[in-house]
């Protein structure tokens, strides 16, 4: 909304300093005015051109009618009309480059025909523009303003394209990294569940072989010294082999971990990422942590990220405020967290989330509490104890 409303103005402010100058130019009067015409005509043909000219972007067909005023003007006056530099050619001017700057498709090839025609029809019926040196500067002028807007505007369509073409070509190459790391994350699944099962067939085996020479032996230690040694020398090598090769299968289950595909969840630590991915979107974070640091038990570190992360999300949501503030306090007993903005809020629109509940279910799973302020902007406050952590 901010953008369309900044052009707005914009193009009134353009359109009333040509309207301006124009009036200026008559009223002074200055030399660069030629005819016996009607001031009072000539300042109304100004204010009309200047009117349409001021939506030369939001709506280029209406300022393009912008270009009958004068001849209109001049049917109504017999064509007993002023000719003007300021008032006249300068607004003619803006009106071709803009046009060929910011108009969609044909009326960009329009606008160039009708200025055209425009000029011959001048050159045609006003004595004084048809001096060479007259005629070579106006038509000169109008084709210079034409070819500067439409060379910006084939260069901002080029820019575009190549933006468009090299974001598809992101998303694609995006596309096709997450399909690999699910391909390999399944292939290391699979693995690792193939392995289980001849690990489980190794043990079980090897139970199950250590079970019938511990019963035998049992059953003969009194009459058979010997065989009950062979069968505890049995159970000891069955032992050592199913030892070795458990210890042979936890190292390739170590070594087929790849790097990065099961990463540790965040904590507290990770704050300064999430921080930062914040303020590029465009919402400015003051992070501020008091107290004596202690570390924390995995769940309770997540528990905190968490939090701060969808509470800064929620503000993202449903505040207007372009600044919010994360206040972590480390004290003896428990961490408290706080996350605030100073609003005001956004108008509701869609169903609700359920953040605030997932913040408070993961607070209350560690015996902490959570509650939620709203006036006059947005605050989360957190305590979680730090008992067992």
């Amino acid at each position: 909304m901010e953008h369309p409303r900044r052009e707005r103005m914009q193009d009134v402010g353009v359109a009333a300093l040509v309207a301006v100058l124009g009036l200026v130019e008559v009223w002074l009067p200055m030399e660069s005015v030629y005819g016996s015409g009607s001031p009072v005509v000539s300042s109304a043909g100004i204010v009309a051109f200047a009117a349409l000219l001021s939506q030369r972007r939001t709506r280029p067909r209406l300022a393009l009618a912008a270009l009958a005023v004068w001849p209109v003007l001049g049917v109504m006056t017999g064509g007993s009309l002023q000719v003007l530099f300021l008032g006249q050619l300068v607004p003619m001017l803006v009106l071709v480059y803009s046009l060929a700057r910011h108009a969609p498709g044909r009326l960009r090839w329009l606008t160039a025909v009708a200025m055209a025609v425009l000029l011959v029809v001048a050159d045609l019926f006003l004595p004084l523009l048809r001096d060479p040196g007259e005629l070579v500067f106006h038509w000169g002028a109008v084709t210079l303003a034409f070819l500067c807007g439409h060379g910006l505007r084939v260069s901002a369509d080029r820019a575009a394209a190549a933006a468009e073409h090299a974001a598809a070509a992101a998303v694609r190459a995006h596309q096709a990294e997450t399909t690999a790391r699910e391909r390999a994350a399944a292939a290391v699944a699979e693995e690792r569940a193939r392995i289980a099962r001849e690990l489980h067939d190794i043990v079980a085996h090897a139970v199950g072989v250590i079970v019938v020479q511990a019963g035998a032996a049992e059953q003969v230690v009194d009459d058979d010294p010997a065989f009950a040694r062979r069968a505890l020398a049995a159970i000891r090598s069955t032992g050592a082999g199913a030892l070795t090769e458990m210890r042979r299968m936890v190292h390739m289950l170590r070594e087929l971990e790849p790097v990065g595909a099961f990463t540790p969840q965040p904590g507290v630590d990770a704050l300064p990422e999430l921080v930062g991915a914040v303020r590029e979107s465009g919402l400015e974070v003051d992070v501020e942590v008091t107290g004596e640091r202690t570390p924390l038990a995995a769940g309770l570190d997540l528990t905190a990220y968490r939090i701060v992360q969808e509470a800064l999300t929620n503000v993202r949501r449903h505040s207007v405020a372009e600044r919010a503030r994360v206040a972590l306090h480390f004290g003896e007993a428990d961490l408290r967290i706080r996350v605030s903005d100073g609003g005001p809020a956004r108008s509701a629109e869609g169903e609700p989330g359920h953040g605030i509940v997932g913040m408070r279910e993961r607070a209350a799973l560690f015996g902490g509490t959570l509650t939620v302020t709203s006036a006059p902007g947005f605050t989360v406050d957190a305590v979680l104890p730090l008992e067992g952590a």
